[in-house]
């Protein structure tokens, strides 16, 4: 194992190619110890077959107040924000939260969505039929999400700027990094809109996924109060970010490889192997956060209890060991085995949603924009974050 004493996290080469440094990390030295970029230490480990068995360990666990001491203030109001929250709760009370939370993500139910979400992709790819240039992000990947996962949520069409702008906000605090978040303006807002939304949804139920989750029952329990209002609030988070990267790292790495546009654009059979490779290639998920509940082993190093360890998914999905083709696009390659939507107890619950909307985005850009360019190659831009990777913009334009 090495020992990193300056954070490679800190350099802004990290943020223009992890992948170097993954590779790096991988191929010498697969279980590495490093530090945050706020100084905190950390294990990190990259290899494909460790992060797999990691990620279904049961001995690494997501909630820190399992296995740390904290505070009286971190105790009293953080944990009870972590015991709501699926991302960080562990058993029982993440499976309790996931049972009653999973209906509404089910396959069948999602599949019936497939109309809805094409409507609003072809609204979308008609304001923009005749602009010669447009910033892609902007204009199409952000949009199409967060219309989707407002609509499951019941919530109106004016309200969707915002939303957005509330959730870019929370993930900076660290919703999905810190062991302590910073309490924001933005969260506090977001949770009394929530809060309102929910009371509306008790007094008349609709069609929609808080009415569901208000009305959900496993064994004659219920979600909370605070866990509804987490619960939607991470839905919304998760229900949006991850497919705008999805979609505007997808579209660049396509681009960046005409001839596999190309080749979809003339054979759209292609699209749901396209859309998995994708997934392995741009990984808009990094890497997921864990604690050792006692020493574990991996790789041939032992992690003490407390430590905190992150799984590189990104770096596992790149690995020559199990894929043939680690840095290139190849929509025509075997990637049954990526570890996009994580493994485990903590699989994603949105995967069939972010596949879906993954699709029929490729599906109608490849049909009604076949030929789109990148406008500004040499001035890709990427968001600040080390769990998700997504374009601040990825400007585009038609020939």
């Amino acid at each position: 194992m090495q020992q990193h004493s300056d954070s490679p996290y800190s350099h802004s080469s990290y943020r223009a190619n992890p992948y170097d440094w993954y590779a790096r990390w991988r191929d010498v030295h697969p279980v590495t110890q490093t530090t945050l970029p706020s100084g905190a230490p950390v294990y990190v480990v990259t290899r494909h077959a460790d992060v797999l068995a990691a990620l279904k360990d049961a001995r690494l666990i997501k909630n820190v107040y399992n296995v740390r001491h904290r505070g009286w203030l971190d105790q009293h109001l953080w944990r009870r924000f972590t015991d709501s929250n699926m991302l960080k709760a562990d058993p029982p009370t993440h499976t309790r939260l996931r049972r009653l939370a999973s209906d509404a993500f089910q396959p069948r139910r999602i599949a019936l969505m497939r109309p809805g979400i094409e409507q609003i992709a072809d609204t979308l790819i008609e304001r923009l039929r005749d602009k010669p240039q447009f910033d892609f992000v902007a204009d199409f990947a952000l949009p199409l999400p967060i219309h989707v996962i407002s609509q499951m949520l019941g919530v109106p069409a004016r309200d969707h700027a915002r939303f957005h702008a509330w959730s870019n906000a929370i993930i900076a605090s660290g919703v999905l990094s810190s062991e302590r978040m910073v309490l924001t303006r933005e969260m506090l807002a977001l949770s009394r809109y929530m809060r309102r939304l929910i009371a509306e949804r008790r007094r008349t139920p609709g069609d929609d996924v808080v009415s569901q989750l208000i009305a959900a029952e496993v064994n004659g329990e219920r979600l909370s109060q605070t866990e509804l209002v987490v619960t939607t609030i991470l839905l919304l988070i998760a229900g949006h970010e991850t497919t705008v990267n999805l979609l505007g790292n997808g579209l660049l790495a396509l681009l960046q490889h005409p001839t596999q546009w190309q080749l979809l654009c003339a054979d759209p059979a292609r699209i749901p192997a396209a859309v998995e490779e994708l997934l392995r290639l741009v990984n808009p998920v990094q890497l997921v956060n864990r604690y050792a509940a006692e020493d574990v082993e991996i790789g041939g190093v032992t992690i003490p209890r407390g430590a905190h360890v992150q799984l590189v998914i990104a770096a596992a999905n790149h690995d020559a060991a199990v894929f043939a083709r680690t840095d290139t696009l190849d929509i025509a390659a075997e990637t049954g085995r990526h570890l996009a939507f994580s493994q485990g107890i903590h699989y994603c619950l949105g995967a069939p949603l972010a596949r879906l909307e993954g699709l029929v985005a490729f599906e109608r850009l490849t049909q009604r924009m076949p030929t789109l360019q990148l406008a500004t190659p040499d001035t890709i831009e990427w968001r600040a974050g080390l769990e998700l990777r997504g374009l601040v913009r990825l400007p585009v334009r038609q020939s």
